[in-house]
């Protein structure tokens, strides 16, 4: 019989339990580790939307200890039902989850630019941020392929009224896209951001397709093609990225990792 061993640790040194909050309409938090502080316009499963007093939104994930309240550390999570429905008649949303703007006119674009690397990130961006961008004035462009970062904010010449945001797929360290970010990064108005996904297709969420995880590729294999396969797809990736864009209809069929990054590269282009 295994003998009962108290906790002879005083209480003072024990670390305190983090409260839980639920994340209820108009609740004032601040990120942990970073200056964002705004207030909950929406929350969803896995992820939390903020509005800062500029207007400005981004979505944060639903981490343990993630946020600060009145200067003190807490894990937010969903509101209760009631608590959720009480936004009720509020004003519409764009997909990426900021308000709607009826009739808006697209603004005169900027001189600062958002690349990404490759049609398909491009496409994702746009029919979730598009309405934001427009309104933005910024302009996304891609890639064709990361190789071709350096000659590209070479030619771009960036500067302080001209700020160059750069989206890379599988950003991890080590990779050859680390090393191609690092060697453009030595300005600041130049911020390349990056999500750990070998591909965007990754970002979308398994939820949103049906289907209850990415498969595993084999090295050496390339991923698209052996995607189509372990899904039982045709072979034609162009056709199966229709497929799987034409399921995103929001903010929320996208993985947090890719969600922080593009409202980042947002605020970066657009804030003086």
């Amino acid at each position: 019989m295994r003998e009962y061993s108290p906790d002879l640790t005083p209480s003072w040194k024990r670390a305190k339990p983090v409260p839980e909050v639920p994340a209820d309409p108009e609740l004032v938090v601040e990120v942990a580790g970073t200056d964002f502080c705004g207030a909950v316009v929406a929350c969803e499963a896995g992820t939390v939307t903020l509005e800062d007093r500029f207007g400005k939104r981004r979505v944060f994930p639903l981490e343990p200890r993630g946020f600060l309240l009145e200067g003190e550390v807490v894990t937010l999570v969903r509101p209760s039902r009631a608590a959720a429905g009480a936004g009720a008649g509020a004003p519409a949303l764009t997909p990426s989850g900021s308000i709607a703007v009826p009739g808006a006119r697209a603004r005169v674009a900027r001189a600062g630019r958002i690349y990404v690397e490759g049609r398909h990130d491009a496409e994702l961006v746009e029919k979730v941020w598009g309405d934001d961008l427009r309104i933005e004035g910024v302009v996304v462009e891609y890639l064709s392929g990361v190789d071709d970062l350096p000659a590209i904010v070479a030619d771009f010449a960036p500067g302080p009224d001209a700020r160059l945001g750069v989206l890379v797929d599988h950003l991890v360290p080590g990779s050859k896209e680390s090393r191609l970010a690092a060697r453009v990064s030595s300005t600041p108005d130049v911020l390349v951001v990056g999500h750990p996904y070998v591909d965007v297709w990754q970002a979308v969420k398994p939820s949103a397709l049906g289907i209850p995880s990415w498969p595993v590729v084999p090295r050496g294999q390339d991923w698209k093609t052996g995607v189509c396969r372990a899904l039982g797809w045709p072979p034609n990736t162009g056709a199966a990225w229709q497929r799987i864009l034409s399921r995103v209809t929001s903010y929320r069929d996208l993985e947090p990792a890719l969600l922080g990054r593009v409202e980042e590269l947002i605020d970066f282009v657009t804030t003086p």
